[in-house]
């Protein structure tokens, strides 16, 4: 039998988008998480709510390893776009994961977790290189993605997808003069989010596939709280929707 695939997504909406597809959910709590156990697409998952911040994610990851020995885990949430061209709508699978406020300096080098040897983590790219497919034909048309309305507020006409870096720190960054600081410590940094680094070094040390793609709702500036909510309701949890369906139906198909 297979081992379970978990779905960890960072927001309710998601969350909830997603266990609407579950035929046979049942949930198992778990210091206060619901893990729902179910089939997507003929394939066991686990979804779970990662919670916000770094230590809340590793938790869930490790209950996740350890509790349902689930085989690969894939984060699906929001980011704030760093690099130039990564604009709301955008999707940025990420090929490598770091946390940009982890400085345990002299005594080791910024960002490198101690004892590891490692500041960045890689994700697995088989998963990343399907995800990234996907993402990329499913973009092709936002309004049947999430409608005209949305794609005219939020200004989604041609959203693409970005592959590189992706940065996490227990911060949500929203200030232009942060989002500068991380550009010049981090050129390469594609986006920022809370989770996904430490989830990644959970699964490093477990020697468990990693994968996280995250949809781009602000740019990380002083504008970054403005409408998140509602972008999250009409467009993330959309996205993510429509993204783990269809990366989860081309795993069922190579399978049959």
């Amino acid at each position: 039998m297979a081992a379970p695939i978990a779905i960890v997504a960072a927001m309710h909406e998601e969350l909830s988008a997603l266990l609407a597809q579950m035929p046979d959910e049942q949930r198992v709590r778990i210091a206060g998480r619901d893990f729902w156990v179910g089939h997507l697409h003929g394939q066991p998952v686990v979804a779970v709510l990662s919670r916000i911040g770094k230590v809340a994610a590793a938790v869930t990851a490790t209950m996740l390893l350890e509790r349902f020995a689930v085989g690969a885990i894939v984060f699906t949430g929001v980011a704030g776009g760093l690099a130039p061209g990564v604009n709301v709508g955008d999707v940025v699978v990420a090929t490598q994961l770091l946390q940009h406020d982890l400085d345990a300096s002299p005594i080791f080098p910024k960002y490198e977790v101690p004892l590891l040897g490692l500041s960045r983590f890689t994700a697995d790219a088989a998963i990343s290189d399907a995800l990234a497919g996907v993402v990329e034909v499913t973009l092709r048309d936002p309004v049947a993605l999430v409608g005209q309305e949305a794609v005219d507020e939020f200004g989604l006409q041609s959203p693409k997808v970005h592959r590189g870096l992706l940065v996490s720190g227990d911060r949500f960054v929203s200030t232009a003069a942060e989002s500068e600081a991380l550009r010049l410590s981090l050129p390469d940094a594609l986006a920022v989010e809370m989770e996904g680094a430490a989830v990644a070094q959970v699964c490093h040390d477990y020697g468990v596939p990693f994968a996280a793609m995250r949809t781009i709702s602000d740019r990380a500036d002083d504008e970054a709280h403005g409408d998140f909510a509602r972008f999250v309701a009409e467009v993330a949890s959309r996205y993510s929707l429509a993204l783990v369906n269809a990366w989860l139906a081309g795993r069922d198909a190579k399978r049959a």
